[in-house]
């Protein structure tokens, strides 16, 4: 039996850390779900209210991660509790980087917000298309990978990280700002400049999130020592 599977043996063994559990859960679908509709706001460029409202979302997933705190400590207070500790450090990385992905979807709506158009994507277009789409499915192959406690899947999207995401978006990045890319407009440069970053960002706290099915606490976020990021 894996690290991850007697973790996760040990937060369904007790209330308190069973509902922070089932609260991180929430606090992922709610950011994927928040995630499709911020790119889909920001690439018809239309319906701004809707943005609006869609960044407000951002504060479900805040509660969400103050909730897991306060049972975290409420249960690690008893000190008959203080040998799941390691799963309790666990499960609090994985309330942070689920709690920045809402960040940075909130941050994607900002873009919308202060555009009110649609953006020209010219050259790259393609490109964020692939990084989109990949994002879109690391967020669907996370939530597998950490309800079923998937093994392969984690380490999957731990090794492909790099070559589909992080490339992908530096590729994008460097090419705009040495002009190799040429962009319609300034506001288009900047925006695109940003857009790249964000998918990166969301793509590695995914990439995390994933690290605590096949590493110990000391080595989540790593690989083989070295920092993913």
């Amino acid at each position: 039996m894996s690290i991850f599977k007697n973790i996760i043996n040990a937060w369904k063994s007790d209330d308190l850390l069973s509902q922070a559990w089932e609260e991180s859960l929430s606090m992922l679908m709610l950011s994927q779900k928040i995630f499709v509709k911020s790119i889909k706001y920001l690439n018809s460029g239309v319906d701004i209210e809707s943005v609006k409202d869609l960044k407000k979302r951002d504060i479900t997933i805040n509660d969400y991660h103050k909730s897991v705190r306060r049972k975290l400590v409420t249960h690690f207070s008893m000190g008959e509790n203080s040998k799941h500790i390691a799963s309790g450090f666990i499960l609090a990385e994985m309330a942070v980087d689920i709690e920045r992905i809402g960040d940075y979807c909130k941050n994607i709506s900002d873009i919308t917000i202060a555009r009110e158009s649609k953006i020209n994507f010219d050259s790259v277009s393609n490109e964020i298309k692939d990084i989109e789409k990949e994002v879109l499915k690391r967020f669907k192959e996370t939530i597998d990978a950490i309800d079923n406690q998937d093994e392969k899947i984690a380490s999957d999207i731990v090794k492909s990280y790099k070559p589909f995401v992080a490339k992908m978006s530096d590729d994008i990045v460097h090419n705009i700002i040495s002009n190799t890319t040429k962009v319609s407009s300034e506001s288009d440069a900047a925006t695109i400049v940003l857009y790249a970053r964000y998918l990166k960002r969301i793509g590695a706290h995914l990439k995390n999130i994933t690290t605590t099915v096949i590493n110990p606490y000391d080595k989540v976020g790593y690989q083989n020592d070295l920092n993913l990021l």
